[in-house]
């Protein structure tokens, strides 16, 4: 696997950080979670007028063999047929970026289908969808070492272009059930808690999925990296190849839903120090998000219901962040605006 060297954002700034946050001309912390924020952001990128120049969406597309056994009531060429919409700008992900400004990257990381034609869409395909991990591993150790390199080099070509903040979103029918399984193990939590409707499967749909996945839960391995490759997707894994990545370069990531979460937590168990650089954009409706994100103690900037995946939650959440980075860069002080301050 590929090796990242991740250091723990530096803390020897945040004395003047603060400092420059209490001058602004306010009420001291009257700008709340913006003021978290921002002190985040300046950590992350060691200055105290950060900036969020170039934003970068990766759509990482994939298929799950354990798809077949139906755990998700939207069939597997939604997947293929989804990644060809997003290349004609009709999707969720399209409107998001367009309105945030975001340069959106749609890559075939292992969808069951031959994309490599289609205009727009990046071809990293590894396999045609993962195998069924309730018999066998999803994918060999030299499949997902290709797959951490993939999310890796991706982010290599956002940093070229000046890239300074990055989101991740994925496509592939099913994908909240490797999730499931990664918050079961990783969280120590009951799987039934783990367990939610995906993309609407009602409480017939939901037990069948829990009886499924409890099956291929018996089967886990014990080291991170093979609890990875035994239940992860292709884009999944790609996607923690990112954000090691990103957080190795100081890149700010903002981590969107259910799905993206599982994959942050693997990356932060895999190098704790990831941790800095994310910024949890929302609380998702899919059953058990907000457990998960107790699991490493994040507080989202959003709660809306969502549940769409794709990375639109971290979209929707980027204005807030970009409020706190302008408090930071464009807020007067005290001094130049010459006004007293009271405390």
């Amino acid at each position: 696997m590929k090796t990242f060297h991740i250091q723990p954002v530096g803390r020897t700034m945040q004395a003047d950080i603060q400092d420059k946050i209490d001058n602004l001309n306010k009420p001291k912390g009257s700008l709340g979670r913006l003021e978290e924020i921002a002190m985040q952001v300046c950590l992350v990128q060691q200055t105290l007028s950060p900036s969020l120049a170039h934003p970068c969406h990766l759509l990482l597309g994939g298929d799950h063999g354990i798809e077949r056994e139906g755990v998700s009531i939207s069939p597997r060429e939604v997947t293929w047929q989804q990644m060809v919409n997003f290349t004609r700008g009709g999707g969720g992900v399209n409107m998001f970026c367009r309105q945030h400004g975001f340069k959106l990257r749609i890559v075939d990381v292992g969808v069951d289908h031959d994309l490599s034609s289609v205009p727009g869409i990046t071809d990293r395909k590894i396999a045609r969808g993962t195998r069924n991990f309730l018999y066998k591993p999803a994918m060999t150790d030299q499949q997902f070492c290709r797959a951490i390199s993939i999310g890796s080099d991706l982010v290599d070509e956002c940093l070229s272009e000046g890239c300074r903040v990055l989101s991740i979103g994925e496509m592939g029918i099913a994908n909240t059930s490797p999730s499931s399984i990664w918050m079961h193990l990783f969280g120590g939590i009951p799987l039934a808690e783990c367990i939610g409707a995906g993309s609407g499967l009602a409480d017939e749909g939901i037990r069948h999925k829990y009886d499924i996945l409890m099956r291929a839960a018996q089967q886990s391995p014990r080291e991170t990296t093979d609890i990875l490759a035994y239940y992860g997707g292709f884009e999944m894994v790609a996607a923690i190849g990112a954000m090691l990545r990103a957080a190795e370069q100081r890149l700010l990531v903002l981590v969107d839903g259910f799905i993206m979460t599982a994959c942050a937590i693997a990356a932060i168990r895999l190098h704790p120090a990831a941790q800095d650089y994310m910024l949890f954009a929302h609380q998702g409706d899919e059953a058990g998000h907000r457990r998960m994100l107790d699991i490493v103690g994040a507080k989202p900037l959003l709660s809306l219901g969502l549940r769409l995946g794709e990375g639109t939650g971290a979209l929707c959440a980027f204005p807030i962040v970009d409020s706190a980075v302008r408090m930071m860069n464009e807020m007067n002080n005290f001094q130049s605006a010459k006004i007293t301050k009271y405390f």
